[in-house]
């Protein structure tokens, strides 16, 4: 990681978290988490290991948390549920970290929050989002993303709007996309719009011919897709291409550069769940962009903002705690109503997020541009057929 010099735009960042610069005293903070460095999740995972990287660099200069340093131990769990189960029970097993923070996403999350609550460990969740995950009557696990259920409402509220009718959901069989794909569906029935099929695949999948046949027979005017794996979206709009199958409507559950990047003018007019972009409204957001891109050499995603916003709160619990006592940190949690990086937050008595409610973009002219809610937009959807049809 580069070490930057702080400027007084990046320290009025970290006053903004409610920090006081002190003395630097005694061994530092450890915060451990394990994170999708490599693996089918690693396209999200890198950002969001980066964005606790540079919340704990921006926390140290700003004179750290309850007069110490913040320290981010972050284990690699290859995308695997075994692996960060092992990565969490080792660590609080051991007692080498003083407190932990969620790895990326909802089935890794479902697998070590198990864990983290036998231990009585608070664990704020930076990108999971799927419902159920909160409905077990776990204790000390905080949401900070849009319920998943939500993560495509914005494709068919537009759908809806442009008086389109014929809806195809796809999902991959995990946790998360299940979800979000069951939460379009439902939303689609209560709209009066016909849901022509709502099909799982199995992880892994590389050939949608199938599901594509489906939807040209179908004549399916809007399609939702939800899956954990940035490699689904991209082979099934190629796949698409190549079939000269398509929709007049496209959304995926997660908007990321690799998407654009991979796919070129093929994805144009896609749209994509973003729950955050740069330009929002949020407090100290466009410093922090500045901060990612000058440490990184690259723009965040919104899974670098979940994560440094969700560092964030947990310095903003400790501080207001004036401890690490686990209990303490929890009834800061519940209480805490807060504009962070990454938006506002603010939970019921499960944890469950209760004020965040995501955006969906749409890739024009090789860019994403915020396209919902109409309140946030900074432009206006397109509705052309796909590029490589004939115009």
């Amino acid at each position: 990681m580069n070490h930057r010099t702080a400027t007084p735009v990046l320290l009025s960042l970290v006053f903004a978290m409610g920090l006081s610069v002190a003395g630097q005293h005694d061994e530092p903070i450890r915060i451990g988490a394990s994170m999708s460095e490599t693996g089918a999740y690693a396209t999200q995972g890198i950002p969001a290991r980066d964005g606790y990287l540079l919340c704990a660099e921006d926390v140290n200069t700003a004179g750290g948390l309850l007069g110490r340093d913040i320290e981010f131990v972050i284990h690699d769990d290859r995308s695997e549920t075994d692996t960060a189960i092992a990565v969490y029970e080792e660590m609080l097993a051991e007692g080498t970290v003083d407190a932990v923070m969620g790895p990326y996403g909802s089935t890794l999350t479902e697998a070590v929050a198990p864990v983290t609550e036998r231990h009585g460990m608070v664990q704020i969740s930076p990108l999971a989002a799927t419902s159920s995950i909160w409905e077990q009557g776990r204790e000390y696990l905080f949401m900070v993303l849009p319920p998943a259920e939500l993560f495509l409402a914005g494709l068919i509220d537009m759908a809806d709007d442009h008086g389109l009718e014929r809806v195809a959901v796809i999902a991959e069989d995990q946790l998360f996309p299940r979800a979000a794909a069951a939460g379009a569906a439902e939303m689609a029935v209560e709209r009066g719009m016909t849901v022509v099929f709502h099909e799982t695949y199995p992880s892994g999948t590389g050939d949608f011919s199938a599901l594509i046949e489906q939807i040209e027979e179908g004549e399916v005017e809007v399609l939702a897709m939800a899956a954990s794996a940035l490699d689904n979206f991209i082979d099934l709009t190629r796949q698409m291409k190549a079939m000269n199958v398509s929709v007049e409507m496209f959304g995926t559950s997660g908007a990321v550069a690799e998407f654009q990047e991979t796919l070129g003018e093929d994805a144009e007019y896609v749209y994509g769940l973003s729950a955050w972009e740069p330009g929002l409204p949020n407090p100290g957001s466009d410093e922090f962009v500045e901060a990612y891109e000058n440490t990184y050499g690259r723009a965040p995603s919104f899974h670098a903002a979940g994560a440094y916003g969700s560092c964030q709160l947990f310095v903003e619990a400790a501080r207001r705690a004036g401890s690490l006592a686990q209990d303490a940190l929890r009834e800061q949690l519940l209480e805490l109503k807060m504009e962070t990086v990454f938006g506002p937050f603010a939970v019921d008595e499960r944890g469950y997020q209760t004020a965040n409610q995501g955006l969906f973009i749409q890739w024009q002219d090789g860019e994403k541009v915020v396209v919902w809610p109409e309140e946030l937009a900074t432009a206006k959807a397109r509705y052309p057929t796909p590029p490589w049809e004939e115009r």
